[in-house]
């Protein structure tokens, strides 16, 4: 049986077991987002919050759209942005493990802005890992544009959640980062997370060569 949509019910817990799972997990997004509210507090990390959802909606709207394809198509594509998200987590990875009081920033670290977290997500590995599972796996050609929409608001409910799980997280762990070097470790450790990360996309490119 199904829908307008043409997904079947089981076809749609599969799609929210998988946005949860993969949103819930770690990643780029979720390890930014639980320094974010360690250093900085839940309201001040409000923009990257939204940032990230909306981001990641457009993503999902974008490839359901066809920019998927163009990997295929043109792999070249794909390396351009795999290194480019590889540098610019380098560049966010710095920004943290730089980072060093809370609140009152006397070394000029501000949370991501709205805006940097939304352009983000165009050279995120893991958000691109997600749209293209998602459109893929769990939105049938029949009724497509209808399937897509299911998936984007599936994830947009789901991943709100989770995304402020994080983000909360961090904040519950201020009140054991207010000494100076306990925070400086914190950050570092943060970054080393997010380096980490980089591993499978580093390999990728690799073996792209």
């Amino acid at each position: 049986m199904t829908g307008i949509s043409g997904m079947t019910p089981d076809l749609i817990g599969a799609l929210a077991m998988f946005a949860f799972a993969s949103s819930i997990t770690p990643g780029p997004n979720n390890t930014m987002l639980l320094a974010s509210g360690a250093n900085f507090g839940l309201r001040a990390s409000i923009p990257h919050m939204l940032g990230v959802s909306v981001g990641f909606m457009l993503l999902l709207v974008l490839v359901g759209g066809g920019l998927g394809g163009l990997f295929t198509a043109y792999p070249v594509l794909h390396i351009v942005l795999a290194w480019a998200g590889t540098l610019y987590l380098l560049y966010l990875a710095a920004r943290i493990a730089m980072s060093s009081g809370l609140t009152a920033r006397k070394d000029g670290a501000k949370p991501l802005r709205f805006i940097q977290a939304v352009s983000f997500q165009a050279v995120n590995p893991k958000g691109w890992a997600m749209a293209l599972g998602a459109m893929t796996a769990y939105a049938p050609q029949t009724h497509y544009l209808a399937n897509v929409a299911v998936v984007v608001a599936i994830f947009g409910v789901l991943n709100g959640p989770c995304i402020l799980a994080w983000t909360a997280f961090g904040v519950s762990m201020r009140h054991f980062l207010d000494r100076p070097a306990v925070l400086k470790g914190f950050n570092i450790a943060m970054a080393a997370v997010l380096v980490l990360s980089l591993i499978p996309s580093l390999h990728e490119l690799m073996a792209a060569k």
